[in-house]
């Protein structure tokens, strides 16, 4: 859907829904990089048969290897003007003023295109933020837009609405900004979806929304969230709900979603080839359905890996939270041992237990949720180590 914020700085698209390069399919789901190829391919012509065109990647997704598959499954087999691609430079990969074109160039030469449709600052928060003035990236950007490079400048970003309003108002020539906004974490008061997205549009700034399923967390519901939801549309996925309720926000340009397989890719299409936003019944349903969520939740991890990339004990951080936060919905509904046991001593064939941590902290100062990954982790560890 094209609306007046999208047409503002020249940034025009026609189809809100945008194909998340994050959590691809697997051949092995132990293995962040090992991709089903074949099934990109397959995902990929689907996806453009129907006339969507946004991709997004980065530098360190599915273990550094999904801008390489990118170029494999989409670049390599369809003319550049199929396509819209976006990829990011991360503050934990350059070190220099010379580090910033070494990565630029390698995402190039990764995804084999001339130039990318949107380039975006990676995740930036308090800290990163910090990292990205210091080395002057955000000229740097620019420049790249005026070499051809780059065709809309934007950055990502995990911080208060505060430190937002703070960047756009000292660099109004970004174009568009990237925000996790999902009706769980509407009115977060670590996420802030809500105040973020009010800071965009004061500054009149396009959004990209990530994570508006948090992670798959909105496409399995508690069962009385699901059923009220159900009991609505019945035809509709869960799923379907967080995804329509962020592309009906006026000032939203694209939404990603990260889909693992055709099953998911074909959901998606089927509500969004003819997008219908949420009418006022249906949002007030999503917000009583947060309420529902936010009971249960122990742990509100988003699972992007961000975390594993660096852990020096390899702990499997996100699927660990996955199986705690599992666990504690089973004990809610008092079923007493469940499967979640196995399945951690089975994940811990291949990754360090919850319980190997060395409180390093390295986890928490990539974690775009701001989660208290250490203390979890202890959490975690008393819950499963020793049964």
């Amino acid at each position: 859907m094209e609306t007046a914020s999208n047409l503002r700085k020249g940034v025009i698209v026609l189809k809100k829904l945008g194909f998340g390069l994050m959590r691809l399919p697997l051949t092995n789901k132990n293995e962040a990089g090992s991709i089903d190829v074949e099934q990109v391919k397959e995902m990929v012509d689907v996806f453009l048969k129907k006339g969507f065109t946004y991709f997004d990647t980065a530098w360190m997704y599915c273990g550094f290897n999904s801008e390489n598959v990118t170029k494999t499954a989409l670049v390599d087999r369809y003319p550049r003007d199929r396509y819209t691609l976006a990829t990011k430079l991360h503050a934990g990969f350059f070190h220099s003023l010379e580090d910033r074109d070494k990565v630029f160039n390698e995402q190039r030469k990764k995804t084999g295109v001339e130039y990318f449709d949107y380039y975006l600052l990676h995740g930036i928060e308090e800290q990163s933020y910090l990292k990205f003035e210091e080395f002057d990236c955000f000229r740097w950007l620019q420049e790249k837009k005026a070499q051809g490079l780059v065709k809309h400048m934007g950055f990502s970003f995990h911080d208060s609405a505060e430190l937002l309003d703070e960047i756009l108002t000292k660099h109004p020539e970004m174009e568009f900004v990237q925000l996790q906004i999902n009706y769980l974490d509407w009115e977060s008061q670590w996420i802030q979806s809500r105040k973020c997205y009010e800071v965009a549009v004061k500054h009149q700034v396009p959004v990209i929304v990530m994570e508006p399923v948090k992670g798959g967390t909105l496409a399995k519901l508690p069962e009385e969230a699901e059923r009220l939801l159900k009991e609505h549309t019945p035809e509709l996925s869960i799923s379907s709900w967080a995804i329509r309720f962020a592309a009906s926000l006026d000032n939203v340009m694209m939404v990603l979603s990260g889909m693992s397989n055709m099953e998911q890719m074909d959901d998606n299409l089927s509500y969004m080839d003819h997008f219908k936003p949420l009418d006022e019944e249906e949002k007030r349903l999503v917000f009583r359905a947060a309420e529902l969520v936010n009971a249960q939740i122990a742990v509100p991890c988003t699972g992007c890996s961000y975390c594993t990339e660096g852990c020096p004990e390899h702990i499997a951080i996100p699927q660990y939270f996955s199986l705690y936060n599992e666990d504690m919905r089973e004990k809610l509904e008092e079923k007493g041992w469940t499967v979640n046991y196995t399945n951690y001593k089975h994940l811990t064939r291949d990754f360090g237990r919850a319980g190997d941590c060395i409180a390093c902290g390295q986890c928490e100062e990539v974690c775009p949720q701001h989660l208290p990954i250490i203390e979890k982790l202890k959490e975690v560890s008393g819950h499963f180590d020793n049964q």
